[in-house]
């Protein structure tokens, strides 16, 4: 692929500052992470030694040990600098502590290797860097495809981002939507239930965890309470098993449960979830209805518009810094909340299907020096919200 995303000159830049960090790209299956590190290898011009963990078996931890001491050999060689690239360190048993002990290896020897790690779970990833390399890392999130991306790399309408999501492995095969379909399910979906959550945690109950991500896609956008969840899923066991379920499944970039919002109070961890997927074409690939069909179901098609919205916010609103929730009191909704330290933005989704503002208002009413955002329709259009990224509406 020839496209370019910005996450490739925001590497090159933080490779090549004085003060040497060790650089991590996190970020959903399929998404760019190798082909970003491949063109950030290729405009280095470095020497580099490329591996991925990405087996059917763990490798041990000497395989991290085996792949550095490659990268010194050449640095020591040609007395340059090399980089170091590792892809899907995650899957590594005690990979933190290994990639510390080398790190502060090399920083002492004042060593040339300059590792770039990638991976795929955030939970997996983001534990080992706060467990074992605070202060030697810089994060990288490379997330799922815009639609200014889309529409550059793949030529890509709106629409058809709204529909497709934006894999690129899988946009050659939009043409054929059956062979589309079958692709997302069985090449991303599938290999990041069975192989990246699976590998998380334990996981008891595994057919409860691919239901519930179902439930996810066959109501994008929608509030679930855990009870009604429990009525619709078999062997569901217990609402804590859906919340725990629930995060591990936000935890791969799949599918959130926006929490309701609550201003000054602690949130409950029991409120009914507004499930968002984080990629349209998760919830198209396991529907029914092809393009054509939800494009004329306005219903279907205003949800499918709520989604990409909710998605727009997880993808571009991460840190802690961040927080994306919904709002509801009684029949009064606010599609999303987004809060940024001591801001609030009510966010109302109008996708010309007959929305109406009365969850808007009531939410001013409660909270008068919220702010608020209309997107769609008599707000602001769908093309200028996603073709600006999330954070710089709420800035």
């Amino acid at each position: 692929m020839t496209f370019e995303r910005p996450i490739v000159a925001e590497i090159l830049e933080a490779i090549e500052r004085r003060l040497p960090l060790l650089q991590v790209m996190v970020g959903p299956r399929q998404v760019g992470k190798t082909t970003a590190a491949g063109q950030v290898e290729k405009r280095l011009g470095w020497p580099s030694v490329v591996a991925s963990a990405d087996a059917a078996l763990p490798h041990p931890p000497e395989w991290i040990e085996t792949q550095w001491r490659l990268a010194r050999a050449k640095a020591a060689s040609g007395r340059v600098r090399v980089l170091l690239v590792l892809d899907e360190l995650q899957k590594v048993p005690g990979w933190s502590e290994v990639i510390k002990r080398l790190w502060d290896e090399e920083l002492a020897s004042g060593g040339r290797v300059r590792p770039l790690l990638l991976g795929s779970s955030a939970l997996l990833v983001q534990r080992g860097l706060t467990e074992s390399l605070a202060g030697r890392f810089f994060l990288h999130r490379c997330v799922h495809w815009s639609w200014p991306e889309s529409r550059e790399a793949f030529g890509w309408t709106l629409d058809q981002w709204i529909y497709f999501g934006g894999y690129p492995g899988a946009a050659v095969l939009v043409g054929d939507e059956a062979v589309w379909k079958r692709y997302v399910s069985d090449s991303l979906i599938e290999t990041v239930l069975a192989r990246d959550v699976l590998q998380m945690q334990s996981i008891t109950k595994p057919t409860l965890l691919r239901h519930l991500f179902a439930l996810a896609a066959l109501f994008p956008a929608q509030m679930f309470s855990y009870n009604k969840m429990l009525g619709q899923l078999t062997d569901a066991g217990n609402t804590v098993t859906l919340a725990n379920y629930l995060r591990l499944l936000e935890t791969a970039f799949l599918a959130s449960g926006l929490e309701l919002f609550s201003k000054g109070q602690v949130r409950k961890r029991g409120s009914s979830p507004k499930l968002v997927l984080w990629n349209n074409a998760l919830v198209s690939a396991t529907s029914l209805r092809n393009f054509e069909l939800a494009f004329a179901d306005g219903s279907w098609w205003g949800r499918l518009v709520e989604n990409a919205v909710g998605a727009h916010l997880l993808n571009g609103l991460q840190g802690p810094s961040w927080s994306v929730t919904y709002w509801r009191d009684g029949p009064a909704e606010v599609d999303f909340v987004v809060s940024h330290g001591p801001d609030d933005w009510a966010v109302e989704v109008k996708s010309g299907r007959g929305n109406k503002l009365s969850g808007l208002a009531a939410f001013r009413l409660r909270y008068p020096k919220a702010k608020a955002w209309l997107v769609g329709a008599t707000g602001i259009k769908l093309e200028e919200f996603f073709s600006q990224p999330a954070a710089e509406w709420f800035q």
